[in-house]
């Protein structure tokens, strides 16, 4: 069968992004190839285990990270249950499959004195400026996606009631509360955006040149700004998306409730983001028990 149909069923029926369905592409068409180059065999359908096996050695002998041969596998693994699924499988070949070890990384947020000095750094007196200073107060004020920040419609916004509504994976939208202090860059931001562009665009943001603004531009922007703020390793916008849920979580928000702000599906994913707080309240514990020093 065409791993077409089940490229397909993704987008249609599992709403994937198509950046998400060209990696899974990607990863097939790349495990099809080995298995005609190794076993001069074209048909996947009726791969064994051992040839996967094979797969998996020729990939960390090229020297790629566990986490991204985990990853390709991921797209494997996926596209047998899919064969399962359709009856064109009995069961998987991956049935006993075991992920490959990874180091875990631990991502650090931005502190609440990094974010507020970048913020009050930049002065919003021109287009570019105004829409940099919106672009991280909205990162920081909301938790959006980086995806999510630049598919952002004039539509979606609600000054009036001080909401924004995102799009998020698998096309679930979600409604975010805008703090007066983006929704007054917000304002300040739009007057600009008036002055570059004279057509319809419906895209909230865009580059000098009128245009959608695009992914490495925003990282761009993140990444100089912090740059000069802060000197760890990760200057991205999920770093001040992990900040976004980390500063929240410090200061007592709920967890569901910043599940639901994060557009997560579950609080598995959510949790990730406890560790600084943990962290925090450790040391909190640590200099506050009544029993801690006693010996």
């Amino acid at each position: 069968m065409p791993i077409s149909h089940f490229l397909e069923y993704l987008q249609l029926e599992k709403k994937y992004s198509p950046h998400t369905v060209k990696a899974y592409e990607m990863d097939l068409r790349s495990f099809g190839r080995f298995i005609y180059k190794e076993f001069g065999q074209e048909d996947l359908i009726h791969v064994n285990y051992p040839q996967i096996r094979n797969w998996v050695v020729s990939l960390v002998n090229s020297g790629i990270t566990n986490r991204s041969v985990n990853r390709k596998i991921a797209s494997l693994k996926a596209y047998y249950k899919y064969l399962v699924k359709t009856n064109q499988l009995v069961a998987t070949p991956l049935a006993s499959h075991k992920a490959l070890k990874t180091k875990k990384s631990v991502q650090i947020p931005f502190s609440e004195v990094e974010i507020t000095n970048v913020i009050s750094a930049i002065e919003p007196n021109s287009f570019k400026t105004s829409r940099d200073l919106t672009i991280v107060t909205m990162f920081y004020a909301t938790g959006v996606r980086r995806s999510e920040l630049v598919g952002l419609k004039l539509q979606d916004l609600d000054l009036d009631n001080g909401l924004v509504k995102v799009l998020g994976k698998r096309n679930k939208e979600r409604y975010v509360p805008l703090l007066p202090e983006l929704s007054r860059h917000l304002n300040v931001y739009l007057g600009f955006r008036k002055t570059i562009i004279s057509d319809n665009r419906t895209e909230l943001f865009l580059t000098e040149k009128g245009d959608k603004i695009y992914e490495t531009l925003v990282y761009r922007i993140i990444n100089n700004y912090f740059s000069e703020a802060s000197n760890k390793v990760k200057k991205s916008p999920h770093i001040l998306r992990h900040s976004f849920a980390t500063h929240l979580l410090s200061h007592g928000a709920n967890l569901n409730s910043v599940k639901e702000l994060l557009g997560h599906s579950s609080l598995a994913s959510t949790q990730v983001y406890t560790h600084s707080n943990i962290a925090e309240l450790s040391k909190v514990y640590r200099n506050s028990h009544p029993r801690e020093n006693k010996e």
